[in-house]
């Protein structure tokens, strides 16, 4: 699992408008005040590109209560979450903090390291406590990690260098209750061996489109994506497979995973794989396997290249989520 907190049997709780917050305090779950920390703006202050400061934060979720990542009203999504927050905090509109996440995972699918942009009117000279009242805001199943400086040019989504996509199966006859929101369970015994060897005819320079699924907001998709690595790993009861890419189309790591699931059982032979690609058709891979569910899958991280997280001059540390105290609450955030 994530680490991440315990499920709740409550619903998550929507709020009706960032006005529930009122004008000067925001209210924490456990009922405690806490003064807003955005700068009060200055007489005349703009919205003006040229003097936004942009943010970074890495996140961490449990997506099994959340319809996903993308922002939809009223509906609980982990941007809607995010962006409620930070309306909360910042006094801000959402049109305003610009959130832009790097990658949009489904409804069930889980993140360590997903990571997320948004803009402000003014500078933090510290950030622990906005990360502080972040968390305390926001449902215990998500977790912002590190908040940090951007450069102006850095983009959560188009900066993106690669992605890590971490598929969990429980190959056991009985299912561990303690795994069942966070791995798929297979009670047929898999041939790791088979897995990894039909894995590695991924890996390279491929027109994907025979494993992607499509997508209302797609527009016009570039099918050809690099897999730079897909690792099948036995850690006792948990087969762990692990894929590295520059990027990846709708549903295309739970399908690649559905693949790799009927060779694991040797339904399907390893070469296989070469023969989908080079079809590149979504009709060939439907006729040998359905889409792997959601549940078992992770983003685990995004990568980018070091220059571009490189935070701008003067901007303040980054903060990593560390135990902070907030005077004006009188309490301790985690």
């Amino acid at each position: 699992m994530l680490g991440l907190a315990p499920l709740r049997s409550a619903p998550l709780p929507i709020r009706a408008s960032a006005t529930a917050c009122g004008r000067n305090t925001s209210q924490l779950a456990n009922g405690c005040q806490l003064s807003l920390l955005a700068p009060e703006a200055a007489e005349g202050d703009t919205a003006l590109p040229e003097n936004m400061h942009k943010w970074r934060m890495v996140i961490a979720y449990d997506g099994t209560k959340f319809k996903g990542w993308q922002y939809q009203p009223s509906i609980p999504t982990i941007q809607y979450f995010l962006e409620d927050a930070l309306i909360c905090i910042t006094k801000l509109d959402r049109k305003k903090l610009c959130l832009v996440g790097a990658g949009r995972t489904d409804t069930g699918v889980h993140a360590w390291g997903q990571v997320a942009h948004f803009t402000t009117p003014f500078s933090y000279s510290c950030l622990s406590s906005i990360h502080s009242a972040m968390n305390g805001l926001l449902p215990p199943e998500i977790r912002v990690r590190e908040i940090s400086a951007a450069r102006p040019e850095f983009h959560a989504r188009s900066s993106t260098k690669s992605k890590v996509y971490r598929y969990k199966i429980y190959n056991e006859a009985i299912m561990d209750p303690f795994h069942n929101h966070y791995a798929y369970h297979s009670a047929y015994k898999l041939n790791p061996h088979a897995m990894q060897e039909a894995a590695n005819y991924f890996v390279g320079i491929h027109d994907f489109t025979s494993f992607a699924n499509a997508a209302h907001n797609d527009g016009e998709r570039r099918p050809t994506k690099k897999i730079t690595r897909f690792d099948v790993t036995e850690m006792g009861a948990v087969l762990q497979l692990e894929v590295e890419g520059t990027g990846f189309l709708y549903r295309q790591v739970r399908n690649m995973v559905a693949l790799l699931l009927q060779v694991g059982k040797e339904a399907l032979p390893p070469d296989i794989v070469p023969a989908i690609i080079a079809a590149r058709d979504r009709k060939e891979l439907a006729k040998v396997a359905l889409s792997a569910p959601p549940h078992g899958l992770y983003l685990m991280s995004v990568n980018y290249d070091e220059e571009i997280l490189k935070p701008p001059e003067g901007s303040p540390p980054i903060s990593f989520g560390r135990t902070h105290h907030l005077s004006k609450c009188k309490l301790t955030l985690y």
